[in-house]
């Protein structure tokens, strides 16, 4: 029934009509010029007036309602069971269908919905609708397009108190989902009244985070569950492990003992590739490694002490600041220490022999990011003091490609997961740099100002388009790079792949050539001392009393001829006989009587002295 109110008025009180018609037009005023006024006219010339350079503009404001979104969750089961038939019990569900298919309605049923089907099937067999008609065609080329970067969204902590964002997760369906873990790291020196939440933020409301998680200690790391999105694994500032159901609340669902758990915050935190998809394990700095189900967090599994002397003692351990773990070599993993050493090791030995392999050292301070390439692991990629180092694990004396020492520290890094030759860095002064070593390897393709503060953690979405950069004082930025750096380009796998063989090539020659060095030296070194062995003492000593001898000698018999030269020269000199006298003597006394002013010059051949003319 429709409901209608009818408003009734007069016509007379709507006013008088106006009723328009078409008429000449009526001159009402004629106003005829004034000569008096015309005579009291002044003009300007020339005229001055101030005007503007620009444009007069308004400005208005206007608040408007800003469109917030909800996310709800709807249930699927299984249905069309009766009430007595449990859908879960395999027996009842058999003992069910044989009891519809001997009914006569079901054959029917499915005669009918075969023809339909049959119908759908023949559609699909004309037309191939995943048809590709231009596989022929190159690949489009992007690398003409400038690398660039924009940012998204900007999620800031709600807390009064600002805290560092430590650690930053994708959620793993769809990445629809960031998650933040938000720590003060520094020892002691955590303000009064600091929250210890940590966030879940939807991407697209940043204005308040989707789930507050609750722990009981600041949270250092967190992580999705790769096989199950609801499940997130944490790392606590206290040492201890958590494990959160989305479904279940905001509270802790899991949490690990503090007598088993780990004595120092747990820096890094990995989920296991596994069956059950509840492996997992974690490091920290007082250097043990430990595997964890988080069905039973009550104590680990296994735990692993990094004592590189293989002695494992704990009070050698080496400190565990990152950790690395590739799916498709399930046998390894690999931490990054504060010594600056990378350690391999072996999940499968059973010996601290067999459970180090090998270490690779390289940096002068803690490695704060570890990773292996997605597409040669063999190739990994770790960042520690000023510099971004890329390793093989052919070459363990020294890593096959570096960045050049920056002014500012570098705090993480990760490999782009859709280009093998593109990788992200996070530096102290606020900037991401986002290398290119195809490229470009002195400097990197791109470098961008975030914010004014350190950043301290990145995480790059899958299909590498979005970044997550987490910074000191707990904003999160979300960044959208360009096409060029989230496309693999052509030929690009090949390309990355005879850089890493050439560079791996050339660091193992100059190994073999330094060794080779090394070799000679103490091969001269060793032979130099078999000489001096082997050769008899006596001759060595008369060799060198015989030289020693000959240099005394000389040396004597020069210094006694320069005395005599020098006593020669002082002793006046007596009166000889002509027949003893000598050249040289007789030449001086003439000498000596020309110039007592004697005039004659026998015997010498002296000239005459010009002041006295040559007179007797």
């Amino acid at each position: 029934m429709e409901i209608v109110y009818v408003y009734v008025k007069k016509r007379s009180e709507f006013g008088k009509q106006c009723n328009f018609s078409d008429r000449q037009a009526e001159l009402n005023i004629d106003i005829p010029p004034n000569p008096e006024l015309a005579e009291q006219f002044v003009e300007r010339n020339p005229v001055d007036t101030g005007i503007q350079c620009s444009t007069s503009m308004s400005e208005h404001e206007a608040n408007t309602e800003r469109f917030e979104m909800e996310t709800r969750g709807v249930n699927h089961i299984e249905g069309g069971w009766p009430k007595d038939v449990n859908p879960l019990e395999l027996e009842q569900t058999i003992r069910f269908r044989k009891k519809v298919e001997k009914d006569e309605n079901y054959i029917n049923a499915i005669m009918q919905l075969g023809s339909i089907m049959e119908h759908c099937i023949k559609q699909n067999n004309a037309i191939d609708i995943y048809q590709e008609y231009f596989d022929d065609e190159d690949a489009v080329e992007v690398t003409d397009e400038a690398p660039s970067a924009k940012t998204i969204n900007v999620f800031r902590d709600p807390q009064e108190i600002k805290r560092p964002a430590t650690h930053v997760s994708w959620h793993p369906d769809g990445n629809r989902k960031l998650a933040v873990a938000y720590s003060c790291l520094n020892f002691q020196r955590a303000p009064e009244g600091m929250s210890n939440e940590s966030y879940i933020w939807d991407l697209e409301n940043p204005n308040r985070p989707e789930i507050t998680l609750k722990p009981s200690s600041p949270l250092v790391t967190l992580e999705y569950n790769p096989k199950d999105s609801h499940v997130l694994l944490a790392g606590c500032y206290n040492g201890q492990i958590a494990c959160w159901d989305t479904r279940k609340g905001s509270l802790v669902a899991e949490l690990s003992t503090i007598e088993f758990s780990h004595r120092d915050p747990v820096y890094g935190t990995i989920w296991l590739q596994s069956k059950t998809g509840t492996e997992c394990f974690s490091a920290s700095t007082d250097g043990q490694v430990m595997w964890w189900d988080i069905r039973k967090l009550s104590e680990p599994t296994e735990v692993v002490i990094m004592d590189i002397t293989k002695k494992e003692h704990l009070e050698n351990a080496l400190g565990a600041i990152s950790l690395e773990f590739e799916s498709t070599l399930p046998t390894k993993f690999m931490v990054g220490t504060e010594q600056g050493v990378v350690i391999s090791c072996n999940r499968k030995g059973k010996t601290p022999a067999e459970k180090i392999v090998c270490t690779f050292s390289g940096h002068h301070g803690p490695i704060y990011a570890l990773q292996r390439n997605p597409f040669y692991p063999k190739n990994f990629l770790t960042v520690g003091d000023w510099t971004a180092r890329i390793w093989s694990e052919d070459s363990r004396e020294s890593s096959i490609m570096w960045t050049k020492y920056h002014m500012a520290y570098l705090t993480d890094a990760a490999w782009s997961p859709v280009r093998p030759a593109v990788f992200f860095t996070t530096k102290m002064d606020g900037t991401l740099d986002i290398w290119d070593f195809v490229f470009k390897q002195c400097d990197p393709a791109l470098s961008l100002k975030v914010c004014d503060e350190a950043l301290f953690c990145l995480r790059v979405q899958d299909n590498g388009c979005f970044i997550a950069c987490g910074s000191q004082l707990g904003t999160t930025t979300l960044l959208e790079v360009s096409n060029g750096l989230c496309t693999l380009q052509r030929n690009e796998k090949n390309t990355a792949s005879s850089i890493f063989e050439r560079e791996t090539r050339r660091e193992k020659i100059l190994e073999a050539r330094h060794r080779e060095m090394r070799l000679k030296e103490k091969g001269k070194a060793e032979g130099r001392d078999d000489e001096l062995r082997d050769e008899p003492p006596i001759l060595n000593l008369e060799e060198l009393v015989t030289k020693a001898e000959e240099e005394f000698f000389d040396i004597i018999f020069t210094e006694l001829k320069r005395k005599e030269a020098e006593a020669m020269k002082k002793q006046p000199k007596p009166p000889k006989q002509p027949s003893q006298e000598t050249d040289e003597e007789v030449q001086g006394e003439e000498e000596a009587e020309e110039e007592r002013g004697d005039g004659e010059g026998e015997e010498g051949g002296g000239e005459e002295s010009p002041a006295l003319g040559g007179q007797p």
